[in-house]
Order: C-alpha cells, then structure tokens, then sequence
C-alpha cells in the first residue's frame, strides 16, 4: 500500500526536489554572467558577496549567485563542471539536511557549493572526513578551486595542521600542495578539513586550557560530514576520551587470564551473542572462588575480583582475535564492527583493553583516569548548523531525525542506475559458501569481469585470500590497515579481470573506475578508453558479499561500489546458514527445510522471499544498535548539562570576566552553611569548632564584639560581620596587590580547583554509570535514578569546588604581598581532591582533614610551625586543625 502511495504522490525527497527545481533554474540562468571571470574578479565577487551578507542580505538571497560563481571556479581550476544533481545537493548541504547520493555521484565536489556559501559569513565551516587521507587529498583536490574564489583552506592532520597553497613543492606524495602551520592557524581558514576525531579531541583540549590564547577552535558554525552514517551513526558508540594513566594492575589481569582459562563454555559460563557478555553458571562460580581461595566469590569485599573475572572471561570467550581486534606492533588495535576498520589510539574501557593485553601475552597498559570526554552525538549537536551526505542514509533517516534533527533527502543520479542486484545464494554451510565465491571469482576471471570481493571482517578477508591463492587466482587484498595505499589499489580494482578483496570500509571514498583509474595508469587515452569499453561490454564491475552484514546501510555500501555514473555492474550476496546473522535469526529453520526437501549439499537457495526474512532480520538488529546509541545518548545528556556549566564556567574565567562577585557569593554561601550548622540561638560561648571553620576562610577575630547573643537574629548578624570583614579585607588586597593581580589570582585559582573537581567527578559519574543498571532489580528505571544520583553529585561537585575555593582565595591572595606570582601562589596552600569534606544534605564530617599544606619552598609544615596564612596561630590550631 505505501509503495503504491509513493508511486502516485511521490516520496518526501521527491517533494522537495521539485521545490529545488526553481532554485536549479535561476543557478543555471546565471552560469553565462560568470564564464569572464579571471582570478582577479572572482575574488571581487567573493568580497561582494561578503558586503552584501554585512548589509542584511541572508545566505539564502545569496545562493544563486554563489553557486553560479563556484560551479564557474571549479570549471576553470580543476576542469569540473557541476551536475543539476550535485547542485541540488548543495542546497540540501546548505540548508542543514543530510544528502543522499549514489557512489561516484562527486560528493565531493558537492561540498564546495554550501562550504563557500556559508563561509562568506566570516565564520570558518568544517568539512568532516572518515580518514586522514581523506582529509588530506579532498582538499588539495578542491584546493584550486577555493584558492580562485579568494578562500582559504586549513587541514587537520593526527599531531599536524597545514594550509593549502596553489603551488607545487618538492615532498613526500600527498603532501605537494600543503604547508606546515599552527593548529590555531589552520582553524582561522575560510574552510578546514579534518577528521571528526580532530575536531572533536580540540574541543576537549580547548576545555582543559589555562590560558586563552592557548585554544585553537574558535566557533563551530556550520560542518559539512562526508560518509555521515560513518561517523554519526557507526562510530557514534565510542566516546571521545581524553585521559590518563592510574594505578597499575597489570600483574591482576596476567592472573586472571590464566584463571579463566580452565573455565568450558557452556558448562562453566554461557555467552550472550546479543550482548556480547557472558555469564557464570553456579558451577563456574564454584571453579573459580576454588582457583580464587574465597568463600563468596560475590563478597563486597571481592568486588574487584569479580570485576577481573569477567573481563578476563568476556576478552577469552567473547573478543575473537583479528575479528573484534587485531595485534599490531605489539598493541591490540580495536576493528570497527560497523566498517572493518582499524581505530588505532582507540582502547576498550573499563579494564576490558587490559584483558586482552593479558589475553595475548602483550605489554599491559595502566587503565586510565578520564580528564575530558564527550560524545559525537553531543559534540556534532553543538554546531550551530549540520549536514552530511553519504551514500547511504535512507535507512537510518529515524535515527538521523530523532538523535540529530537532520531530514535524509535522496538526490537522483546524474545518470540512471543500470546496476543488476542478484538474489542471494543461500547455502548449509560457511565452506560451501566460499567454495561457490571461489567458483563465481573463477567464472568472472574467464570473461575479464572485475569482481570487489567485500567481507564483513579481517579473517574472512585473509580466509578468501588464501582460497584464492590455492587457485592460483592473481588478487590484492585490502583490509583498510594503510588508507593512502589501498585507495590506490582500490582505484585500479576496475581494470579488466582484476580481483580485489576488501573488507567494508577500505578504500571507502575512492571511485572504482571501469578499465582503471586513467590517472595513475601509464597508457595512452586511447588504450584506456579501450579497457574500459571492454569491461563495459562484460557486464561492470561485479559485487560479491560474503556475508550479510548486521545493518542494511553497510550492504548497500557494498553494491553501491558497482554501477557509477550509469555504468553497469552486478551484485549478489552469498550466506551461509552458519552465518553470524543467520544463526541468530531463523538459520536452523531454513536448514531443516532444506534437509526436509532432500537438496544437495552444494546446491544454493535463491528466493526473494528469503532475502525479505534476511532484511527483517537485518531491521530487527538495525532497531536494537539504534537503541543502544539512543541509550548512550540520553546517558551522557546526563553529563552533558553538568560540561557546560563547567565549561561555561571557565570560559567565563579564561574571558576575563571579573570574579569578585562569584567569589564574595561563594563565601557568603560557605559562611552560611557554616554557621547554620551551629545551635546560636541560647546564650553561651561560641563554639571553638564554629571559630576554627571561620578562622579556614578568613582570620575573623570579633566574635565577642557582637551584641545580643543569643538573640534569634545573632547568626544572621554574625554572618553580616564576618562578610562585612571579608569584603573590607579584600578589598583592602585589591589596593596592596593591585586589581589585575588579584583577577589573576582568582582565575588560576579557580581553574585549578575546577579543572581537579571535575575530573573526580568524571570519574563519579562513570563509576555511577556501571553500577546503574543493578536499580532495575528493584524495578526501578536505571535512567531516571542516573539522573537523579546524577544530580545529587553534581550539587556535591559545586560544593566540593565552593569549599576548596573559599577556604584558599584570601590565604593565597594575601601570601601574594610577599612577592609571590600568581602562577607560584598556588604552592603558599595546596590542598589533595581526595580527603576533602564532602557535603552531603550539611552533615559536617568532623575526622575530615586538609591535607598535604606546603610552604612557598614545597616543604611540608610542622605542627608547631606558623600557620601559611599569616594568621599568626601554630599550624596545628589552625589550618592543621581542619
């Protein structure tokens, strides 16, 4: 019925493509005004268009003109025209949606439409890629083009920043047209190419500075993401963790990997597939208190044991090697289940990286301590505008709308799509599956049809190699370990008789040309336009899957390498019954079909009916992933909120912004909490404990001087004095020690006690977050208790920072009169994160301590010593009393 519906009243995207059909026509009406343009008169046009926006006119008045101007530029510098479809997908870009566009359809050609556009705003825009490569060749591609409108182009690079220049230089291959820079230069361009990594670990680095001039990112305005689905949905599980190194604990993982060794699947643990945990039985959980020596392996007191149990037990039975990771260069490198691709600097967190470094007899790494860390979702989501385009987004588009707010808007080829998409051949078993690839391979090779090979992981890709090699069948195989040489490989994988096998994500992003990429082979035009007429005439490039992957978007990904720009080409899947896929939905069934009837072991299956089972299938764990992210979203929207207090916090601080205000608010608050602790309202002495808690914010002496004690109002009269005091005092250092000085001193002062607070927090927070899911034993929904606990140790965050800030902003103020700078007025009172009084609903832990008091030569100070804060007392009746 809904396909009916769509034939007649079209899709949504076919919709909005007719509204960009008026757009298209003015664009094209104005191509001829800028066919005289030279370098000169680009430029003048670009500095118009920059006036106009300056005078009121919106981007959107601009449009036309702009595009016109770009699609001029391109045909000039690098010999490109813009297609209708690939102006149409500049509007998509430029309006905030994600553009969906076939493979070798030019996205990126694409992005310079809306990245000019939007940059004529003075703000830098960000053109986001899935690989450093990527980063690197699209814009020394595009470079020319941005160079000819008057544009600036910056490259983000792991460790490294360049700026693109139109003239060639002697130097490494992919490097010709770029220059060395400062990261903070390259992010001043016109428009910057990097990886979303890049981009996401400077905002977090920005966030960690003490000084302003040290951040690099300035304003995220507006991101064009190249391969969107990539990076915001299949990377988008994995966190951006900035962090450090703890305790170690290496000799307890090398332990406990033995231990688990002597466990049997199935009789002393059972795997959950879907989960991908595993589970003690209760005999296991006997084996393993026997190997342990403890009575209760589930003791509060072996927390920790049971903790490196299962990690050991989920990197044994759970983590296959060379499929959820491999081993390189003596470091266990994390494979993308969603791409195949290696994520080196990646590491499993929780103690999991550790297990399998044991696992593999590898050099064990110290877990980590988390100083910044933030989602994709949420860093991408802080960009004033987003897009994206990728080959594949139509099937996610739930996901890009609800997590995102992003419309998936399909754009029709420049050309028909003419590609043939097989049925899949089902087969019993995995081996007579790749004996059938083998012979399909072989079948293809006769005529001189080129075959891409796609595997779902690193050993299917080295298992179908070596079938391959026993054949003595010529390959390569690419398993996106070194991204620059495969793209080159993967550029020839179209050339007549060729055999590439490659896993999904490598060589992602480089076009398959039929006869081979003409660039880099050494032939006359005429030899090549030959080769590729003769592929053409045996049918394309030919497509086989070795498995269905998990998520229709990554087979889709797979066919979409055949059949570019109306070329032909051909598909087909073949899955075995033993699948991971197929076992998890219904293989035994369609197995116990096939014995029923009595099929030959070598025969396939090729029904539609069985490919619709597959894509439900395929649905069902595409909806599971989605909640997943969704579910990691609205956890980390948690600790979301509490970063940009923070961050806002300090921008406030790193600005300049007077603090005096926050910190007399601070005190007074501090006071308060303090004295209404205290019973003040009979007559009688004022506690010694009320004077010393006074005495660790500042030297207040007059508390006999106040009248009428015991009187109801007496506390609110001491508060008022002893703020009255403060503020006299204070301001008293402002004429002794200078404004600016004292500016200074609060901000670093701040920043530091922030900066240590909030990194212990991090740390709360994440180990709240692994102990949630236990509060839905007693029926109560993990989530709403996250928050609420969440909250609760955020309050206590802003009272730890409130504490630690009042009781050392006047003592090192003060200390500052003698000469010390702000940057060593920290070393006159330094106090640990840890030991520090923790107020919780104002109960007052009296054991608590501030520990760790130095003086201005780092020696720690006797008991019977002065007191740091000059007020005059022996150091164990004041500060050491506290």
């Amino acid at each position: 019925m809904l396909k009916t519906l769509k034939r007649i009243f079209g899709s949504s995207s076919q919709k909005e493509i007719r509204k960009y059909n008026k757009l298209l026509k003015q664009i094209n009406d104005l191509e001829s005004r800028f066919v005289d343009c030279n370098k000169e008169l680009f430029s003048e046009e670009t500095l118009r268009f920059k006036e106009r926006f300056q005078d009121g006119a919106t981007l959107d008045d601009l449009l036309p003109e702009a595009f016109a101007l770009v699609r001029e530029a391109a045909k000039q510098a690098i010999g490109l025209r813009h297609f209708d479809a690939q102006i149409i997908g500049g509007i998509v870009l430029h309006q905030g949606n994600i553009a969906e566009m076939r493979t070798g359809e030019g996205k990126t050609l694409v992005a310079t439409l809306p990245a000019y556009l939007n940059s004529l705003t003075g703000d830098s825009v960000h053109i986001v890629t899935v690989n450093d490569y990527l980063a690197r060749r699209d814009p020394q591609w595009m470079g020319p083009v941005y160079d000819l409108l008057g544009m600036s182009v910056g490259i983000l690079q792991n460790n490294s920043a360049y700026i693109f220049q139109n003239e060639a230089k002697e130097n490494n291959k992919g490097f010709e047209f770029i220059r060395s820079v400062e990261r903070k230069e390259a992010y001043q361009c016109d428009i910057l190419y990097g990886t979303n990594s890049e981009f996401g670990f400077d905002y977090l680095r920005d966030n960690m500075v003490v000084n302003l001039d040290d951040r690099v990112q300035g304003e995220l305005s507006y991101a064009v993401i190249d391969e969107v689905d990539n990076i915001l949905i299949d990377e988008a599980r994995t966190p951006l963790i900035i962090s450090g190194p703890s305790e170690d604990t290496g000799s307890e993982y090398k332990r406990y990997s033995r231990l688990v060794k002597g466990l049997i699947n199935g009789e002393d643990f059972q795997i959950d597939d879907k989960h991908q945990s595993v589970s003690l039985s209760l005999e296991g959980v006997r084996k393993v208190e026997n190997l342990m020596g403890v009575d209760n392996l589930y003791d509060p007191d072996n927390s920790k044991g049971v903790h490196f149990v299962e990690n050991a037990l989920r990197a044994t039975a759970v983590f296959e090697k060379d499929k959820k990771y491999v081993v390189k260069d003596g470091q266990i490198v994390i494979v993308d289940e969603f791409t195949g691709r290696l994520m080196p600097g990646r590491r499993y967190s929780d103690g999991l990286h550790q297990a399998l470094e044991a696992k593999e007899n590898l050099n064990i790494q110290r877990e980590t301590i988390t100083y910044a860390t933030i989602t994709l979702q949420n860093f991408f989501r802080m960009y004033s505008k987003l897009s994206g385009m990728t080959g594949t987004a139509v099937t996610e588009s739930e996901e890009f709308w609800k997590i995102y707010k992003l419309d998936v808007i399909e754009i029709p080829t420049n050309l028909p799509m003419i590609r043939e998409d097989h049925n899949d051949f089902i087969f019993k078993s995995q081996k007579i599956k790749y004996d059938a690839v083998v012979k399909e391979v072989i079948d293809c090779q006769k005529k001189g049809q080129p075959v891409l090979i796609g595997t779902t992981e690193i050993a299917q890709s080295e298992l179908v190699s070596k079938l391959l090699t026993n054949k003595k069948i010529s390959h390569q195989v690419l398993n996106a370990k070194e991204v620059e040489k495969e793209a080159g490989i993967i550029a020839q994988a179209g050339r007549p008789g060729a055999v590439t096998v490659a896993t999904n994500m490598a060589g992602r992003g480089t076009d398959i040309i039929l006869g081979g990429n003409p660039d880099d082979l050494k032939i006359t035009s005429q030899e090549w336009n030959r080769l590729h007429q003769q592929v053409i005439q045996v049918g394309g490039l030919h497509i086989i899957g070795t498995q269905r992957h998990e998520a229709r978007r990554i087979d889709n990904q797979l066919r979409g390498r055949a059949g570019r720009q109306g070329d032909p080409g051909s598909s087909r899947f073949f899955v075995a019954l033993d699948d991971d896929l197929m076992k998890r939905f219904g293989g035994d069934k369609i197995k116990a079909v096939m014995d029923w009837v009595g099929m030959e072991e070598d025969a396939p299956i090729e029904h539609g009916t069985i490919g619709k089972q597959i894509e439900r299938a395929q649905i069902r764990v595409e909806g599971f992933h989605f909640d997943l992210r969704k579910h990691l979203v609205e956890y980390d929207d948690v600790i979301n909120t509490h970063r940009e207090v923070i961050y806002k916090e300090k921008n406030s601080l790193l600005e300049g912004e007077n603090f005096k205000s926050n910190v007399l608010v601070m005190v007074d608050e501090e006071v308060r909490n303090i004295v209404g602790r205290y019973d003040l309202s009979k007559n009688s002495d004022i506690p010694e404990t009320l004077k010393s808690e006074i005495h660790s914010i500042i030297p207040f002496n007059d508390f006999e001087e106040i009248e009428k004690r015991g009187d109801e109002s007496f506390a609110d009269r001491l508060i008022g004095k002893i703020m009255e005091y403060f503020e006299f005092q204070y301001n008293n250092l402002e004429g002794i020690i200078t404004d600016d000085t004292l500016r200074s001193i609060e901000r670093q002062l701040i920043l530091r006690i922030v900066d240590t607070q909030w990194v212990q927090h991090l740390t709360s927070m994440e180990n709240l977050r692994t102990g949630i899911g236990l509060q839905a034993y007693g029926q109560r929904d993990p989530l709403v208790m996250y928050k609420r606990e969440g909250h609760s140790m955020f309050q206590s965050l802003m009272d730890r920072i409130r504490y630690q800030v009042t009781r050392t902003v006047f003592y090192i103020a003060d200390g500052s009169k003698n000469q010390i700078s702000p940057e060593n007025s920290f070393n006159k009172r330094k106090t640990s994160s840890q030991g520090q009084k923790y107020y919780n609903n104002g109960n007052n832990d009296k054991d608590t301590k501030v520990l760790s008091a130095v003086g201005s030569n780092n020696r720690k100070l006797g008991r019977n010593e002065p007191c740091y804060c000059n007020s005059g007392k022996k150091y164990k009746k004041c500060h050491g009393a506290l």
